[in-house]
């Protein structure tokens, strides 16, 4: 039977049960569907998934299809008394607790917008009370980044309302995507469909939830740090005890229990779907392991006086038993995935090779939570080969092969020039065997990017698997690689850090910033120290440019260094990141240089500007 055979013969046979849940406790949702940014420009269109009618077409694997039907349905529902969520406003969920004279709000969504939305619409069909307390689950942005639009940093610093967040949450909030975060952001777009028109042929989620919101980023420090488990915090007449997960879904994560309405959030480590242990966009590798070995944790803990469940994705879940089944199967399937992956590694498989024979077993694969629409068996098992092993899977051939590029010559060469591997390409195609096809087309386009006819060829294949996929991520991915051979990549401006979000990263965050973007024959060509004081922060910083290398030592002031500057922080941003002219920050004053003048413009020199917009499909 074939993967889209299946899929169908799935959804054919489905109870409909998610949809009750989907559904269940609606009250209801905005009058107008586009919730708008001050600059007129939308941060998010829930009508935009109107399309998500009916049967599946041809266009979509039906059931990533029954996946988004499910994940877009809007509003503000009822979940539990005095539990409500906003679903279907953002790719994540939020929720708020009635905690007697106000509310506790629990992962205010992505952006500032889509979470001020979320509190009206809380507002205006429940009761309007002030936010007494605004939890944290982990350290992903779309779990943070509305704050703004549920409180004020005003009224947090003036003990109104508590942030809660697990231990090390600002530290990874702010690092994982800032030193590759120009190449993340980039993988993004494709694993995101960024760039995808939405509807039937384009984008149709991530399979975890619906697009991102595009409005404005923010961030409050937390004022209460969760350090273990078993913690407890009482806001208003509400109390939640907390069980941490560090190393799951996010490197700083945590789930709580709400005693008095037998009631669970599972944040994002029990989820609608399979989740990633290795993003496309790229992140450091997680623990399947520790994933399972947690949801067992909280099984016991939890399972047992738990009536409802709600998570910071997808949809609540209802019943003792159901829950306590829902996490035995979701726990499982992570636990196999890992124990098998594993287990053929050390007969000597490699991460190819695994992925290819791996599936989960029957009574796991048909449960709908555990199927890949968001990570796949294919690369998570892919992800725990290079956790444990690395990229080099031991072969000599693959120890130092050639780049891209110059291997696909040589293999268009080998096979007798690109018609023929076209038209083996197209014969492959016409058989059924899209992978092949893609691979043989691939290296004529990476032999030859302006070969027209090869990049629409594949092009076309890539549609074909793009419409076949089962995962949302892996449709947008294909999509958007077929959308850049044959338009080029999309030219969107550098993505930047919200004010909120560069105060609370470290001056040396910002330094390895600038490191990692260092061009190595200008810092190979000469040598310097600057102390750089920034007063605003009452921080001294050591910066040495030796070696084809930028070292930086925070509270280090060395008294034979070529230059001290002194200036404010938001100065630095400006003229080491910002391009803001040297000479003008100087000339007012705002940049006080002692010593050598040129150093500081020496530095600037040596950082690279972003290339945010840089090929992917091709050469």
């Amino acid at each position: 039977m074939s993967t889209l055979d299946e899929a169908r013969r799935l959804v054919a046979a489905d109870d409909r049960q998610d949809f009750d849940f989907a559904s269940r406790g609606f009250i209801a949702t905005r009058k107008d569907p586009v919730i708008k940014r001050a600059d007129g420009r939308v941060a998010f269109d829930l009508s935009s998934y109107g399309f998500l009618k009916g049967a599946a077409p041809d266009t979509a694997n039906p059931s990533l299809w029954r996946q988004a039907q499910i994940l877009t349905k809007h509003g503000l529902f009822k979940v539990a008394e005095r539990i409500y969520q906003v679903r279907g406003f953002d790719v994540s969920t939020v929720t708020f607790i009635d905690a007697g004279l106000g509310w506790i709000v629990v992962d205010p969504l992505t952006t500032v917008e889509v979470a001020r939305a979320a509190l009206e619409l809380a507002q205006e069909h429940v009761a309007e009370k002030p936010v007494l307390a605004v939890i944290y689950s982990h350290s992903h942005i779309d779990h943070y980044g509305g704050v703004g639009g549920v409180t004020t940093a005003a009224d947090v610093a003036a003990g109104k309302v508590k942030v809660i967040a697990p231990e090390g949450f600002l530290e990874h909030a702010v690092s994982e995507n800032i030193i590759a975060g120009p190449a993340m952001l980039r993988r993004a777009r494709f694993q995101f469909g960024h760039t995808l028109p939405r509807g039937a042929e384009g984008e149709m989620t991530s399979g975890l939830g619906p697009c991102p919101s595009l409005g404005t980023l923010s961030l409050i420090a937390p004022t209460d740090l969760i350090t273990q488990t078993g913690q407890k915090i009482t806001v208003g007449d509400v109390t939640m005890v907390f069980q941490l997960t560090p190393g799951t879904e996010a490197p700083a994560e945590m789930n709580f229990h709400l005693p008095q309405f037998r009631a669970v959030f599972m944040a994002e480590n029990a989820n609608l779907t399979m989740h990633n242990l290795l993003p496309a966009r790229g992140a450091l590798v997680r623990d399947a392991k520790a994933w399972a070995d947690y949801l067992t944790e909280s099984i016991r803990l939890f399972g047992p006086t738990s009536d409802v469940m709600f998570a910071a994705h997808g949809i609540p879940r209802f019943g003792q038993a159901e829950i306590t089944a829902f996490l035995t199967n979701h726990r499982d399937a992570y636990k196999f995935l890992h124990d098998q992956s594993v287990r053929l590694m050390n007969t000597g498989l490699t991460g190819p090779e695994i992925a290819e024979v791996l599936a989960l077993p029957q009574v796991l694969a048909k449960q709908w939570f555990n199927r890949g629409y968001y990570g796949t068996m294919s690369h998570n098992s892919k992800a725990i080969y290079q956790r444990y092993l690395g990229w080099y899977d031991a072969n000599p051939a693959n120890l130092n092969p050639l780049p891209p590029e110059p291997a696909a010559k040589k293999y268009v060469a080998a096979m007798g020039g690109p018609d023929a591997v076209m038209a083996q390409a197209d014969v492959a195609m016409k058989a059924g065997e899209l992978r092949w096809a893609a691979t043989l087309l691939n290296h004529v386009v990476f032999a030859d990017d302006a070969n027209t006819a090869a990049r629409e060829q594949l092009a076309a294949i890539y549609t074909e698997l793009g419409f076949e996929s089962e995962a949302g991520t892996w449709r947008n991915i294909y999509l958007t690689g077929a959308q850049e051979l044959r338009s080029g990549p999309v030219q969107l401006p550098p993505g930047g850090f919200s004010p909120d979000v560069l105060a609370a990263t470290t001056t040396p965050m910002l330094l390895d910033f600038a490191a990692v973007r260092v061009n190595p024959d200008k810092a190979a060509a000469r040598a310097f120290k600057i102390n750089l004081a920034l007063t605003d922060r009452d921080e001294v910083v050591l910066i040495s440019v030796e070696n084809g290398v930028l070292v930086h030592e925070l509270g280090v002031h060395e008294a034979g260094a070529g230059a001290t500057v002194r200036m404010k922080r938001p100065e630095l941003l400006l003229t080491l990141f910002a391009g803001i002219p040297l000479a003008s920050r100087v000339e007012s004053g705002d940049i006080v240089i002692e010593g050598d003048a040129g150093l500081y413009a020496a530095l600037i020199d040596l950082i690279e500007p972003l290339t945010p917009n840089f090929p992917v499909v091709t050469p």
